[in-house]
């Protein structure tokens, strides 16, 4: 088997679209008035519940993205779930060489989360605050599990975003 037909063969699955976050930590952790690092995201498609007692969820990250390097210094994280029209959003953050985390939420509308302080999509579907729990490394991935201390739906409206085929989907 090849990469390609092993490539191909998982675009058959369909799959939810998140948008997960974090916020660097602060340069001085110690100072209380150190100001926050800067928000980071990115588009994940390999995301799912994993246990309801205790609430536990998981992503899978590359290991060279900044993602991955990021929650391994900061537990906190957040997702978003989003919703078919938020496509742009999915779009721009799963360009590679794309433009500095600081103009990728610009003209997005979010808010902090109460716990991690990442931003939350406005309007997605569901959002959910995270503290990893524990990191397993699976071969160019790691696998993120990830303590839900929030969930929250705040918008009942609209149908998921989905990707299939290599392609951005809605339900029909």
């Amino acid at each position: 088997m090849t990469d390609d037909e092993f490539r191909a063969a998982m675009s058959r699955l369909a799959a939810g679209v998140v948008l997960v976050t974090a916020q660097e930590p602060p340069l001085d952790p110690d100072d209380p008035r150190a100001p926050a690092g800067e928000d980071a995201g990115m588009t994940a498609t390999a995301f799912m519940s994993v246990s309801l007692d205790p609430p536990l969820a998981m992503v899978s990250l590359r290991t060279d993205s900044r993602m991955d390097d990021l929650l391994a210094e900061q537990p906190l994280w957040a997702v978003s779930v989003l919703s078919e029209s938020q496509r742009h959003i999915a779009g721009r953050f799963s360009m590679k060489g794309r433009i500095s985390d600081r103009l990728l939420f610009q003209d997005i509308p979010y808010v902090r989360g109460e716990v991690s302080g990442a931003p939350l999509v406005g309007g997605a579907l569901a959002t959910l605050e995270c503290r990893t729990e524990q990191r397993v490394p699976a071969g160019d991935h790691t696998l993120v599990l990830g303590r839900v201390l929030t969930a929250r739906i705040p918008s009942a409206d609209g149908s998921p975003l989905m990707y299939f085929r290599g392609r951005y989907r809605h339900l029909a």
